[in-house]
């Protein structure tokens, strides 16, 4: 059901399609399902339980352009970390800049704007076969409208000499609502580390990104894959990541947002649909100002011997919210199944708001499965113990946090993405 508040843009919306201005393309059929899809769905409210928490008309009760437009001259520093050796790839209000990105020589990798790759091998074969069989309407509005992305495509046997930095840039003069669309294939044992870091040109307008991902890890692929979102609030994000995993496959997602956008949700999905694979999904949220992060993640354990690890750690500031949405299936084939998963939260803002839902569905009996939960303020006597000392009172405060978020950082693959994940946290408690 429609609701009223976002009549405005769904209508917009709907003269955009029924006009003609996404052009016809190979794709137009499944545009056309996806869109029919959108229409009947329209916007979700919060009388649904996965937006329960997070209230959409933040981002939809405003005026938007549904056409990109850029800022003459960007600032990538912003997105830039100390030490690690990366090709660069830049992507401006969702559409792929070639003319800013690093030309990738390495045989067996293939990159180029998701327009460009509909002729390309695997493109067809994958192009939404995951993501748009979810019921969530924002996937597709994005099939249906989405204009430009990124394909990444790495062949059989072949492992990156060096990480892929995928810079997202919100460089708009006008508020926007873009839809971006990225497919990420893996063949069969190749290994690749993507690091996605979404930034933001100083503007006054606030423009909304909603982002769909479908990654694909063939049969022995391992994939380490990083999510940091700093940007500011001139940029709001609604991301929709899908993945599919074969045998002997590893996907390792680290997903990290600071102080900055005010609104973010992020949905990661990873559908376990092979014996033999292993997924670890870890996160670090910190809030500030009235911002609002939210983290859906599902893990589908669908077949038989499959392990998955999760562990997210949210800290508020200020009167910000942090929403925690974790659900783990286990199937009925899905026997020998390891899954855990744990939310671990710190609230240092009086007027700030944690709400954790940690969720198991198991439909199979032999099966290793735990999770839980955790919802804390400072500890004082720790702070005091700490000032006793002669460490002074803030860089007490950042000590006991990057304690508290210890856990989940540690396991980050990449030292140099680590230490520029500590940095930020420190940055970000000098907010309040």
């Amino acid at each position: 059901m429609i609701t009223q508040v976002s009549s405005s843009l769904y209508h917009q919306l709907i003269t955009t399609f029924d006009d003609g201005l996404v052009g016809k393309d190979a794709l137009e059929t499944i545009r056309r399902n996806a869109f029919l899809r959108f229409k009947e769905q329209g916007f979700p409210s919060n009388k649904q339980e996965d937006w329960k928490y997070t209230n959409l008309s933040l981002v939809l009760d405003k005026s938007y352009t549904l056409s990109a437009c850029s800022q003459a001259s960007l600032v990538l520093d912003r997105a830039e970390i100390p030490g690690l050796d990366t090709y660069r790839l830049v992507v401006v209000n969702g559409k792929f800049r070639a003319d800013l990105s690093d030309h990738i020589v390495q045989k067996g990798v293939y990159i180029c704007a998701i327009e460009e790759a509909y002729a390309q091998p695997g493109f067809h074969e994958h192009f939404a076969q995951y993501a748009d069989k979810t019921d969530d309407a924002f996937v597709a509005l994005n099939t249906a409208l989405f204009q430009s992305g990124l394909f990444i495509h790495v062949a059989k046997n072949t492992a990156l000499d060096k990480s892929i930095q995928v810079i997202h840039v919100s460089s708009s003069v006008e508020s926007q609502f873009g839809q971006t669309r990225n497919l990420f294939i893996l063949e069969e044992n190749t290994e690749a580390e993507i690091v996605e870091s979404f930034i933001a040109q100083d503007s006054e307008s606030n423009s909304l990104y909603n982002n769909v991902s479908e990654l694909v890890l063939s049969e022995n692929a391992k994939l380490q894959h990083y999510y940091l979102q700093t940007g500011n609030t001139s940029a709001n994000y609604i991301n929709h990541t899908e993945v599919y995993q074969k045998r002997h496959s590893l996907y390792n997602q680290y997903n990290c947002t600071f102080p900055g956008a005010s609104f973010v949700r992020n949905t990661i999905n990873v559908r376990l649909d092979d014996q033999n694979v292993e997924s670890h999904l870890y996160g670090i949220t910190l809030t500030a100002q009235d911002q609002l992060v939210d983290n859906h993640t599902i893990v589908d354990h669908l077949k038989a011997n499959c392990e998955s690890y999760e562990w997210y750690k949210n800290i508020t500031q200020d009167t910000s919210t942090a929403v925690f949405n974790g659900k783990i299936f286990v199937r009925t084939d899905a026997q020998k199944t390891n899954a855990f998963q744990q939310n671990n939260n710190m609230l240092i803002g009086e007027k700030s708001v944690i709400y954790t839902k940690p969720q198991l569905e198991i439909f199979a009996d032999d099966v290793k499965c735990s999770h839980g939960c955790t919802i804390g303020q400072f500890d004082e006597d720790a702070l005091f113990y700490l000032r006793a000392r002669g460490i002074g009172e803030e860089k007490a405060r950042v000590l006991m946090v990057h304690a508290f978020a210890f856990d989940v950082t540690e396991r980050f693959s990449n030292e140099f993405v680590r230490h520029y994940v500590d940095e930020l946290i420190e940055k970000g408690l000098k907010i309040t």
